[in-house]
């Protein structure tokens, strides 16, 4: 694995260099390493995440209390990047993603569509091509499996292409139970068998278009619901559907390789099942999660900055919510202005009763925000409880925060009371999840001193070499690895 190329790169880089991840992700002709075809000897190894992301993930040293300016882009969502990935499995040829965010979540999810037969080919610092004509099978490896919790994403396509998937349970954070009981009765509806075995078993003889109500607006349940339904013999109506930037996305591409989808972007979706798709060229849409953290980056260091390329379609929500925390935004074009060197004084509501920040489905404020949104409301003058409604454990990093100097009450696994402003000193705290962890990033640069975050691959996960993007703003950030030999 660490031989011919890959083994030369690895010699000539230090891991201590921010430039470490661009210089693996090349041979020395400057060509990007590809991943191998099925039975080929002509390509080069691909990267695996084991080698950019040690399993120790390493530490940021963070020097807070600088100013920060300029401009900075959001990467590729995320979370669309996933089901897209997942979505090339119905493809009869190749298909093109741009705006492929560069991380371990999309790495790992790589390894698993490679260890399935599929070709994955870099074409570029964000680009692909993904050709799976090469899979054979519905069976899916437990030990990638085990590492990310979007492996769940498989089901879908793998039972629309060959009647029947087996999948162990999926990874993720640890941030309270994630029930897959939704994706179940979809699966069900459309006419496939579910059988429980330690991991799960799904069968079907025949996929048929079914009227089907959700329980729940899951994500994830949405988008296997979708990518099974563009593959039934009928018409579908999905029923209390999500309908967050990443299922448009995921729409959206399916539509460019054949699929029939109205309503996307609402909440009931109409799918026409047909017999094949075909591959094609798409490009992901910029992260409005990512987008909001760097509102909250600006507000927790008292800063100006411009976010570039923002996905203001999508960011209603996101800027109402941190408004009411008083950090005030302005749009020019697809540019967002975000102004946190002004006094930010938390809006009260009515007759002067303490205001709440809560989350729900889109469009509401996203839940993948409110870990930022406590970081930012430290800094503002006020109070605010922030009500998280969907993971029972994301609320309890805020211990971290108050050992760092936060005026912060945790009422119970769901609600916080934020009381601001206070002064953050810097300290010693592990990255519990992705979004935590980025939270826990913003307050270490609004702090004073200098404080060091451990278990950074959590962030990296979600977040695009975030320190070397940061620190074009003027942020200092130095990377501690540690071998894990």
């Amino acid at each position: 694995m660490r031989g011919g190329c890959l083994e030369k790169a690895m010699s000539e880089v230090n891991r201590s260099d921010k430039k470490a991840m661009d210089r693996l992700l090349l041979d020395r002709d400057g060509r990007y390493l590809r991943t191998p075809t099925a039975g080929s000897q002509n390509r080069q190894p691909c990267v695996p995440p084991s080698l950019l992301f040690p399993e120790t993930m390493g530490t940021f040293a963070v020097e807070g209390g600088r100013h920060l300016e300029g401009r900075i882009r959001p990467a590729g969502n995320k979370n669309a990047a996933l089901p897209c990935l997942a979505a090339t499995l119905l493809s009869q040829g190749p298909v093109t993603l741009r705006n492929v965010p560069r991380i371990l979540d999309v790495l790992t999810f790589i390894d698993i569509l490679t260890a399935l037969g599929s070709d994955v080919s870099w074409i570029g610092r964000n680009e692909l091509i993904v050709d799976t004509g090469g899979v054979k099978t519905g069976a899916v490896d437990r030990e990638l499996a085990s590492k990310i919790r979007a492996s769940l994403l498989l089901a879908g396509p793998l039972l629309a292409r060959f009647g029947k998937v087996e999948l162990p349970p999926p990874g993720g954070d640890v941030i309270g139970r994630r029930r897959m009981d939704t994706h179940f009765m979809a699966f069900e509806a459309l006419g496939a068998t579910v059988a429980l075995n330690g991991g799960f078993t799904i069968t079907s003889d025949e996929l048929i278009a079914a009227d089907l109500f959700l329980d729940e607006p899951s994500v994830t349940g949405t988008e296997n619901a979708i990518m099974t339904a563009v593959c039934a013999r009928g018409r579908t109506r999905l029923r209390n559907a999500a309908a967050e930037p990443h299922v448009q996305d995921l729409c959206r591409l399916l539509n460019k390789m054949g699929a029939r989808i109205e309503g996307i972007g609402t909440h009931i979706l109409e799918i026409e099942g047909v017999d094949e798709l075909r591959g094609a060229d798409f490009s992901i849409g910029s992260d409005h999660v990512e987008t909001g953290s760097f509102i909250g980056l600006a507000a927790v260091t008292r800063s100006d900055i411009t976010i570039e390329h923002a996905p203001i379609e999508h960011l209603d929500s996101t800027i109402m919510g941190f408004r009411r925390l008083g950090i005030e935004c302005s749009v020019e074009g697809s540019d967002l202005h975000v102004y946190g060197s002004k006094e930010l004084v938390i809006r009260k509501d009515a007759f002067g009763h303490v205001p709440k920040l809560d989350d729900g489905p889109w469009p509401a404020f996203p839940a993948d925000l409110t870990s930022i949104a406590i970081v930012a409301a430290t800094q503002c003058v006020g109070s605010v409880l922030v009500h998280e409604k969907m993971f029972e454990s994301r609320m309890y990093f805020t211990d971290k925060l108050v050992s760092m100097g936060a005026s912060i009450i945790l009422c119970d696994p769901h609600r916080a009371v934020v009381v601001g402003p206070t002064v953050l000193q810097g300290g010693v705290v592990d990255s519990p999840d992705i979004r935590a962890g980025m939270a826990l990033l913003l307050a270490a640069l609004g702090a004073h001193g200098t404080s060091y975050i451990r278990n950074i691959g959590q962030i990296e996960r979600g977040y695009e070499a975030i320190d070397e993007r940061l620190t074009t703003l003027g942020a200092v950030i130095e990377r501690i690895e540690e071998s894990s030999d």
